[in-house]
């Protein structure tokens, strides 16, 4: 087993980050991770924004995202994101921690990544897809003894006095880029399976496989020239998600089935019931076909150890 500086008797423990919307992803993204063959020797739970009240206080209030005014509402696809900084604190500012969106799912055993030698980096993440030295934190491995300067809720507030711009906190460029390591790819697979996959990252919010057919409720992205500009007068002059169609359908059946074959297994381990899952279809969080879909998902096999694990 790979070194674990700095945790004594802590047990690893992996947060997956989510609202009401990405709940069953989230329930799903659990039930991944648990699948390990050494889930008997970390711990795994899910982090709801909606449990941080100082979150819904600035409600309709402005702050800036790569220097674009933005505006923060509860009801975005994806206002859970900030969370993810919020494990070091949940933990003491003790042991290991992951860190993972709701749309992000095992299909490999997480133990591996859990257990391997950070090299002394406070933080081990994918490197970016961008020229602009981001990270993506999206998935992140922790040492929280290391990360004592993180105070979630102090910088939430930031944002609104103009203190920090979104895009760099989220992309870890406001930590000294010496603490930081990076992983493989395949830890973080931005919409990719292949037989390399360590755990899949569902990137690409318009064909999320759980989302097909309803409508669109995020809001898209503005930075990128000309697109960013005409999806900034879109949203200020008819409202967040207007005009912006439906979900499609994954042009990858495998991670359609790769999903639903989770959510059959989080079912049949009782992680999710049947209320939650016609709930989150009543409210549009999950396409109305769900179920029938899941029924007819097949079984996953069982996840092995990997060697590096051992």
């Amino acid at each position: 087993m790979a070194s674990t500086e700095n945790e004594g008797a802590v047990r690893p423990h992996v947060f997956i980050q989510t609202n009401n919307k990405q709940s069953i992803g989230a329930i799903v993204s659990a039930y991944s991770m648990k699948r390990s063959p050494h889930a008997d020797k970390f711990d795994v739970s899910i982090m709801h924004q909606e449990d941080h009240p100082w979150f819904a206080k600035r409600e309709g209030q402005s702050y800036k995202r790569h220097g674009v005014e933005r505006v923060w509402h509860e009801n975005d696809l994806q206002s859970f994101t900030l969370t993810r900084f919020l494990p070091p604190q949940l933990m003491g500012y003790k042991g290991r921690a992951l860190a993972v969106d709701p749309d992000v799912f095992a299909v490999q055993d997480v133990w591996e990544l859990l257990t391997r030698d950070m090299q002394g980096k406070a933080i081990m993440c994918r490197g970016s897809k961008f020229k602009n030295g981001a990270f993506a934190s999206s998935v992140m491995l922790l040492d929280c003894a290391k990360l004592k300067h993180w105070d979630v809720e102090k910088g939430f507030n930031e944002l609104f006095e103009g203190k920090r711009d979104y895009h760099n906190w989220i992309s870890l460029l406001m930590e000294d880029p010496n603490t930081i390591g990076v992983f493989e790819n395949e830890w973080n697979d931005f919409d990719k399976l292949t037989p390399a996959t360590r755990m899949i990252h569902n990137t690409r919010r318009r064909t999320q496989p759980w989302k097909t057919g309803l409508k669109v409720d995020y809001t898209p992205t503005e930075f990128v020239p000309v697109i960013g500009w005409i999806m900034r007068m879109r949203r200020k002059m008819f409202g967040d998600h207007a005009l912006l169609g439906r979900y499609a359908r994954h042009p990858d059946p495998r991670q359609e089935a790769l999903f639903y074959g989770l959510l059959k297994g989080a079912y049949e381990a009782g992680m999710v019931s049947d209320a939650q899952i016609k709930e989150a279809m009543e409210k549009n969080y999950i396409r109305h076909d769900s179920v029938e879909v899941m029924k007819a998902a097949p079984p996953l096999p069982p996840l092995t150890p990997l060697k590096a694990a051992a």
